[in-house]
């Protein structure tokens, strides 16, 4: 039986507001309803002070849902207020992710080469998608986005078919960056198609969310949303997917390392003391879990006076390329604190886009070639790690 967005707020309405003054309904508390696949996703807007005890209410509106006939799965999110607004309800649908369907048994067959198999861990691959990158910082503030959506242009120069998962649930950038606005669509009501521009398919969570909604999210509910952005696009064959994580070691960042076959992590981090701090523990967190480190990029490394071309180490100069050496990583490069970058960056045009032959966009450049290189190493190793079996 099909489930209708009627049905399920005649539901909802059963659920008492805070306090127990109302219904969720008609309070205005519930965002636009949204379902795909038997699947009813929504929002329930509440006070951010509040957010923790009003996890019974969630938990309420959720087990109505849930015992409607038709109704596979509800998932549902509590978002915070906006700050100097009433308890509105947002205006655009918050989909929250659901459980991960089977994949495919079968990739599409693909030309460029194969991730192997003794990589993945026994973690489950993605279909169609050869090498996933992870790009992180130990703490926000670094540039880590604007490199990230650099390299993945960087990459696509060297004629791959690239793909940019935004994984930074609680801040994403990437409709910003890339200039990409609207709803993505989806196939049968079921998978997400991509948004895609420059040449890059996308996905992120800014798509799905009005991006003046602070999101409060709990740690499973960072995994699916994860799981169904990763798992449930119409990706497409892709070379590499480059993805964005959220700052720090948190949910988001072990979901990706211990579900994930990662081909390795990039960590971005300034020249200063306590951004390196904050990286060694992005590096010791992918360290645990098995993933190759691919390098550190250093960025943010110095300044260069555009009246009189002066050099300023304004964070100091030198100290992720120090710690690289003595951690034994692959150093991928230094990235000017430059205007023309968050400029293009802000307008949603990135350097090696709008500015394919200028000097910082030659400096992504060449970085995206390291990675890439250290993608190709991380696979022969893996492979001769491999033993063979040989029969007489």
């Amino acid at each position: 039986m099909a489930v209708t967005k009627e049905t399920v707020i005649e539901r909802l309405r059963t659920v008492n507001g805070p306090d127990f003054t109302g219904n969720i309904v008609d309070l205005g508390l519930v965002s636009e309803i949204f379902i795909a696949d038997s699947k009813v996703f929504f929002s329930i807007t509440v006070p951010a002070a509040r957010a923790q005890e009003m996890e019974p209410l969630r938990a309420a509106a959720e087990r109505v849902v849930k015992a409607i006939p038709g109704v596979a799965n509800a998932v549902v999110a509590l978002t915070a207020e906006k700050k100097g607004g009433g308890m509105e309800a947002p205006v655009r649908p918050a989909p929250q992710a659901a459980p991960p369907r089977p994949a495919p048994q079968a990739a599409p067959q693909r030309s460029g080469p194969q991730a192997p198999a003794s990589h993945s861990h026994g973690k489950r691959g993605v279909p169609g998608i050869d090498a996933i990158i992870a790009v992180a910082s130990g703490k926000g503030g670094v540039g880590k986005s604007t490199t990230a959506v650099n390299l993945a242009l960087g990459l696509a120069a060297k004629r791959l078919s690239v793909g940019v998962l935004d994984a930074d649930i609680y801040g994403p950038s990437m409709p910003r960056l890339l200039n990409i606005h609207g709803r993505p669509q989806t196939v049968d009501g079921k998978i997400l198609k991509p948004m895609q521009n420059y040449g890059l398919k996308v996905m992120s969570m800014g798509f799905l969310v009005d991006e003046e909604t602070p999101m409060i999210w709990r740690g499973p509910m960072v995994m699916s949303a994860l799981t169904q952005m990763l798992r449930e696009v119409e990706w497409g064959p892709l070379d590499v997917l480059v993805v964005d994580m959220p700052p720090g070691t948190g949910d988001a960042q072990l979901t990706m390392a211990q579900q994930v076959p990662l081909a390795g992590a990039v960590i971005v981090s300034t020249p200063q003391d306590l951004a390196l701090i904050d990286a060694r523990k992005g590096l010791n967190m992918f360290k645990k879990v098995d993933v190759p480190l691919l390098g550190i990029v250093e960025n943010m490394s110095y300044f260069l006076a555009p009246d009189t071309g002066k050099r300023y180490d304004i964070f100091g100069h030198g100290g992720a390329r120090r710690e690289a050496e003595r951690l034994g990583v692959t150093f991928l490069g230094e990235v000017p604190l430059e205007m023309g970058i968050r400029e293009s960056s802000d307008a949603g045009a990135p350097v090696v886009a709008s500015k394919p032959d200028g000097a910082e966009a030659k400096i992504y450049r060449d970085i995206a070639a390291r990675v890439w290189d250290r993608v190709q190493e991380e696979r022969g190793a893996a492979e001769a790690a491999v033993p063979s079996i040989v029969f007489e």
